[in-house]
């Protein structure tokens, strides 16, 4: 008997779905950590919390509205990073973000405030020591010039004209090479088009210089104290942050160029900035760069980080991980890159430089440009979500991170575990009571399905970080309670056609031809509260409804590759048509005692 219409040869559809488990655990074992455990969620394993205490400019208390703001961002960024199993939530004053695992470096990248401003950079980048502070060259003779800081009446070098102040032990010709922490790139190029970007500036990093003013001021301004941020017991918390904010803007934000040299000699790129986040951006900053490994003088901003309408990551034309920005005001980015042609422009993040390119190309169309840098995949999706999702209205500092245990423990697990078991196991017992060998065929349908389901939710923990929790345990079970309700539908519309008469081998196909479209339609419910259930709930809600619109696509896929094809199989054995075998008897037997009484009752009437 050929294959009835609407299904396919029963060998080939078994073999397709042999292949989709092949490509699966291949994926599982061959590619990644090669681990085949997949990533559990806090309460299944534990996290990473951290505790991070807002940092206002006049040292006063956040409003409960700028907070609320700042937790949505940072689940904005949580989702977009793909950190499955996170919470952040508000306590007291500050913000608590937990994240799975033991690694708490994610959950700080999450809180970076991402006050983002494009400014120009005026003169050259200052080198760092390894002690943190600009390389001066030794201590000069009286009256003698200071290398890579020129005197206050040396006038400012013109654009363009690469001129060097030899600097005592450095080699002639010797480039800096751009160096990269936590994602971040500096030297590296972007460009006024849509697509191109330009090379790092080739100055000789030891002789980088600030410029100077054509003529001193005829009064010096007074220096800042050395220690602008030292402790004052006498000072709440508050009053101590905003002394610090207010000495570090008083130094590094000055307008005189005096003050400016002095900042630069002052400034500690190792430390931790007091200013991150609260800079003026009226004002000119002195800053390092994100890797601690160059100062900056910067102009006023130029663009506010809120005009990049969008940000992403890519490979580049040289195979290399980049950013991608979109702004909204295109003709703003035009004239700047007209204006800085084959100049340096800033992309100064929470009051450091991330990036400094050379502009190569004119004003272009689109507003577009690129961030290039020592970037990989994971660092270049980080930025581009912290720049995508906008600034915090609060500036924040990590005040404590801690690791947590887990809320539920192992033993809730192993519970889980038991019971999706148990359920399993009676929905077996079930389908062999009352279907006889039939409930071999579902058996092996639920299990082709959980295969399937573990294999996906490993790939799933590396590729978007999907952590399983206990709430996603409970949606696996309740799948597999559906995907028993299929092979139920499936089953009683073949009684249903063998009560009319039918063979078990014409019952099998026109039954499945019935029972599709019920299934069908139950799952299509199902697959909707799912996805309402993801989109409106939150926290680990979620993961139930994910899991259990996954189970839900599986079934289906499974009811069509699996089930149905052995059902088909089935049905042209002779093995399986016994009754004792499929356990049809009974209803064949009503088959006909209703034939034999329609034709007495046929006899009768003539």
């Amino acid at each position: 008997m050929p294959p009835s219409k609407g299904t396919g040869h029963p060998l080939r559809l078994l073999g397709v779905y042999a292949v989709l488990l092949a490509v699966i655990y291949a994926l599982v074992f061959f590619t990644g950590d090669k681990s085949p455990e997949p990533k559990l969620g806090i309460d299944l394993q534990g996290g990473t919390q951290v505790t991070l205490t807002p940092r206002t400019p006049d040292g006063g208390k956040p409003s409960k509205d700028s907070l609320k703001q700042a937790q949505q961002i940072i689940e904005s960024r949580v989702n977009g990073l793909g950190v499955a199993g996170s919470e952040v939530v508000i306590d007291g004053n500050n913000l608590v973000i937990t994240v799975p695992g033991n690694d708490g470096q994610q959950a700080k990248s999450l809180a970076t405030t991402a006050k983002l401003y494009i400014r120009p950079v005026v003169g050259q980048p200052l080198p760092v020591g390894p002690d943190g502070k600009i390389q001066s060259g030794g201590e000069p003779a009286p009256g003698a010039e200071q290398p890579g800081i020129p005197p206050a009446n040396t006038p400012e070098p013109a654009p363009g004209a690469g001129q060097q102040a030899p600097t005592p032990g450095a080699s002639p010709g010797t480039e800096s090479k751009p160096s990269n922490e936590s994602g971040t790139a500096s030297g590296t190029a972007a460009s006024g088009e849509t697509s191109g970007t330009g090379e790092s500036s080739g100055t000789t990093a030891q002789n980088r210089v600030f410029p100077a003013p054509a003529q001193a001021p005829t009064t010096p301004a007074p220096a800042p104290s050395p220690e602008p941020g030292a402790p004052n017991p006498a000072l709440t918390p508050q009053q101590q942050a905003k002394q610090e904010i207010d000495a570090a803007r008083a130094l590094r934000q000055s307008t005189d160029p005096q003050v400016q040299q002095l900042a630069a000699q002052q400034l500690d790129c190792h430390k931790p900035d007091p200013l991150a986040g609260n800079d003026d951006p009226k004002l000119p900053l002195v800053t390092c760069s994100s890797d601690g490994n160059e100062v900056y003088l910067l102009a006023p901003m130029r663009i506010d980080g809120q005009d990049i309408k969008d940000a992403s990551s890519s490979l580049n034309q040289q195979s290399q991980w980049a950013v991608d920005l979109t702004f909204k005001n295109a003709d703003a980015w035009a004239d700047l890159t007209k204006e800085y042609l084959q100049k340096q422009v800033a992309f100064a993040l929470d009051s450091k430089v991330i990036s400094a390119p050379v502009v190569q190309q004119g004003p272009q169309l689109g507003g577009t440009t690129q961030i290039t840098g020592q970037f990989n995949a994971s660092t270049a999706k980080e930025l581009a979500n912290s720049l995508k999702y906008g600034s915090l209205p609060l500036s924040f500092e990590v005040s404590e991170a801690s690791t947590v245990s887990a809320t539920l423990g192992l033993a809730s697990l192993h519970a889980g575990l038991i019971a999706g078991a148990i359920g399993l196991v009676a929905v077996l017992l079930y389908c062999l009571l009352y279907y006889r060998m039939l409930g071999f065929l579902a058996g092996f349908s639920l299990v082709a399905s959980g295969v399937a389901v573990y294999g996906i939710i490993v790939l799933l923990g590396r590729w978007i970080n999907f952590t399983l929790d206990l709430a996603g345990i409970a949606g696996l079970i309740i799948g597999i309670g559906m995907t028993a309700d299929s092979f139920v539908v499936f089953f009683e519309r073949i009684k249903d056609e063998m009560r009319e008469g039918r063979s078990f081998r014409s019952a099998v196909p026109r039954g499945w031809a019935r029972a599709q479209r019920t299934n069908l339609s139950g799952k299509t419910v199902s697959l909707i509260a799912s996805v309402v259930l993801y989109i409106l709930a939150a926290g680990q809600v979620k993961g139930f409804a994910f899991t259990l619109g996954l189970t839900t696509v599986l079934d289906v896929v499974v009811l069509y590759l699996v089930t149905s094809p052995l059902m088909m199989l089935a049905s042209r054995s002779p093995f399986w048509a016994k009754p004792s075998v499929n356990g049809l008897g009974a209803v064949q037997q009503l088959a006909r005692e209703r034939k034999a009484a329609g034709t007495l009752v046929g006899t009768g009437a003539r």
